[in-house]
């Protein structure tokens, strides 16, 4: 199954040049469809889609869990896909960080234990992301049917053709190329990445009101210091038009591993000379507040028998709205570590999630809480 993500540079915060392109990734259109194509094609086996599309109403969100792995699935939203609520994410990693094989084991991990989705995007390491994922999937043998791939349109190339939303750069422009992609087969579903609650709501309006395909997810990242969207805004948008939240960077950037308690460590992320403002993000003020939040946060997880980032990721589970949380990870001891969040799910008492809160204080109000 395929499913494209759309983006928008809409309040995108430009760091750097690197981080520009990899933060601004997004959808495709009636220019850009070609070269999407021919990208695809060099990765085949992650272009075709099966299946048929199933409507986005009348599903609820409900979960399962596979008897062999423990992994759990909901569904993506309010479609009919079933996706594992923990999913492999490509970036930096992919054709950067890490070498293939490497990503070869880590995709191997992933998949064993019961993760059907994969992230990436045509951006991601110039597109070296994407050919790895489709080569590994098409070495491994395993059945294109039990996999759920995600890819995000946007930096596709230098050439004024090759990236943008559109011709038009325009909402009802985005909606009829993503219709067109489906249509053609090479998608499923599409969604959104960074749009914001109007824009997403304008998409939707502009497919009904044309007889076009709406998008079924957003793509919004979330941890414990970012809430408001995905607590907030997105749940609105799920009651009322079914789009489900896929989110990614769990760990924020690394930051509630627990690597940056005493400062910045020589081999880290932050310390390369392409992340300074994540550097500068954990050494300011309020990345020291972070830092001592988190160490408040450890008895919780000591008493859970968890480390701080299952802890985290479990967290991010235990939101209802939240249909898969992409985990990014450069060793195969980081993604083992982390898929173990599933074991630590079933102890997100309300009492504990109180706790947490309570450590935090950054729960987000919607206007009903705030009525109420």
């Amino acid at each position: 199954m395929q499913v494209s993500i759309a983006c928008t540079e809409h309040n995108l915060k430009s760091r750097n040049g690197e981080e520009r392109l990899l933060s601004k990734q997004s959808s495709t259109a009636p220019n850009v469809v070609n070269a999407a194509r021919a990208k695809f094609r060099t990765v085949a086996i992650i272009a075709r889609s099966l299946g048929t599309f199933t409507p986005q109403h009348h599903i609820s969100l409900k979960e399962s869990t596979a008897k062999q792995t423990g992994m759990k699935y909901r569904n993506l939203g309010k479609s009919g896909l079933r996706v594992s609520c923990l999913g492999l994410g490509t970036w930096v990693t992919f054709g950067g960080q890490i070498s293939d094989e490497v990503a070869e084991r880590l995709m191997t991990i992933a998949y064993e234990s019961g993760v059907n989705l994969f992230d990436t995007a045509e951006v991601y390491a110039a597109g070296k992301a994407e050919v790895i994922l489709g080569s590994i999937i098409k070495k491994k043998g395993w059945r294109r049917s039990s996999l759920v791939i995600t890819t995000k349109l946007y930096w596709g190339g230098k050439a004024e053709t090759e990236r943008g939303l559109s011709r038009k750069h325009i909402i009802e422009e985005i909606v009829r190329a993503m219709t067109h992609v489906i249509n053609q087969g090479m998608a499923m579903y599409w969604g959104t990445s960074r749009w914001s609650a109007m824009e997403i709501m304008e998409a939707y309006s502009v497919a009904r009101q044309f007889n076009m395909i709406p998008p079924v997810c957003e793509q919004a990242e979330y941890h414990l210091f970012q809430r408001e969207k995905v607590e907030v805004q997105l749940p609105e948008l799920y009651h009322k038009i079914g789009v489900g939240a896929m989110t990614w960077s769990p760990l924020a950037c690394g930051i509630i591993s627990g690597k940056y308690g005493n400062g910045v460590p020589e081999s880290s992320r932050a310390s390369l000379k392409c992340y300074q403002w994540l550097k500068e993000r954990i050494v300011s003020e309020e990345g020291r507040k972070q830092q001592n939040k988190l160490k408040d946060l450890s008895p919780i997880a000591e008493r859970l028998g968890c480390t701080l980032p299952q802890l985290a990721v479990a967290w991010c589970l235990r939101n209802e709205g939240v249909s898969s949380v992409l985990l990014g990870s450069s060793t195969p001891e980081q993604l083992i570590e982390n898929l173990g969040a599933i074991q630590v799910l079933p102890k997100m008492t309300s009492h504990v999630v109180n706790e947490i809160d309570n450590i935090l204080r950054n729960k987000p109000y919607s206007k009903k809480d705030y009525r109420s």
